[in-house]
């Protein structure tokens, strides 16, 4: 039950309401569509009845709860930059793996000392310094992006220039080979061990060697020197117990020996 200090108010706001609502609702009463008189004109009703101002402080205006649609996809519309472009500029040192021009699209290729990954990434294989270059030889439109090991050097190198590869390493001609070098070979007698040097052999088949190169037969010729002299091996006989049991112990003495070598080495470093 309501207390008597609040009846006046609410009494106050029952007599401001109940004749608006009254209005209200005889404003927004239908007409009818036929008069009596067609002659007369039709009267609209209106569609917005005018609100008195005693209402005013007490109309509701609603606001959205909810963010509005498509505001969820507003940053996708517009993505963070994906900072492409050159990363080292001609000239600059770079080491292997270092990024120098990130693409979308091959706009530069990659030159000596240079690759691209499957992002059209360009980057550096060996240390050195950056050159942006074109090569009319290898394509007339490409532009290449290469590293050079010394800081005054220029691309593209001339063809069949000598040029340096991985491990900084310069191509140059190959000595000549020596026309001529005496050889010599050893032999031991009664009276000790001599060295001289001994004329070339010449094969009966074979060509004109070198001094101090002898004639030497294949392998396979020399495989069957056994079986030129009648030496026959004898077959292997699995139910021979002697040749099995010579054949273990050799194993077991042979385990011991790697095992007292391995004990020694043990003690050694321990003694360390």
């Amino acid at each position: 039950m309501l207390q008597p200090r609040l009846l006046a108010p609410m009494r106050a706001l029952e007599r401001a309401i109940v004749p608006s609502v009254r209005s209200y609702s005889t404003a927004t009463r239908p007409q009818s569509i036929f008069p009596r008189s067609f002659t007369a004109p039709v009267s609209i009703p209106k569609t917005t009845p005018a609100i008195p101002r005693t209402l005013l402080p007490f109309s509701q205006v609603r606001f959205a709860s909810h963010a509005s649609q498509g505001t969820a996809n507003r940053h996708s519309r517009d993505p963070a930059g994906k900072r492409l472009g050159a990363k080292r500029t001609g000239g600059e040192y770079v080491v292997p793996g270092c990024i120098i021009f990130r693409q979308r699209g091959s706009l530069w290729f990659p030159g000596d000392n240079c690759a691209m990954g499957r992002d059209h990434t360009i980057y550096a294989t060996q240390a050195g310094y950056v050159r942006y270059y074109l090569d009319p030889e290898r394509h007339p439109d490409r532009r290449y992006i290469g590293v050079v090991f010394e800081k005054d050097g220029k691309l593209p190198h001339p063809r069949n220039a000598p040029s340096r590869r991985k491990l900084n390493m310069t191509t140059i001609p190959r000595a000549e080979p020596v026309e001529f070098q005496s050889d010599l070979v050893a032999s031991i007698d009664e009276s000790g061990t001599q060295v001289g040097s001994v004329e070339a052999v010449k094969a009966d088949s074979g060509p004109q060697l070198r001094p101090g190169y002898m004639y030497r037969e294949a392998n396979w010729v020399i495989g069957r020197a056994a079986e030129k002299a009648g030496i026959i091996a004898p077959s292997y006989n699995r139910k021979d117990r002697w040749l099995a049991w010579r054949k273990r112990q050799a194993r077991a003495e042979r385990a011991a020996q790697m095992k007292s070598l391995k004990g020694k080495k043990k003690s050694s470093k321990k003694a360390k």
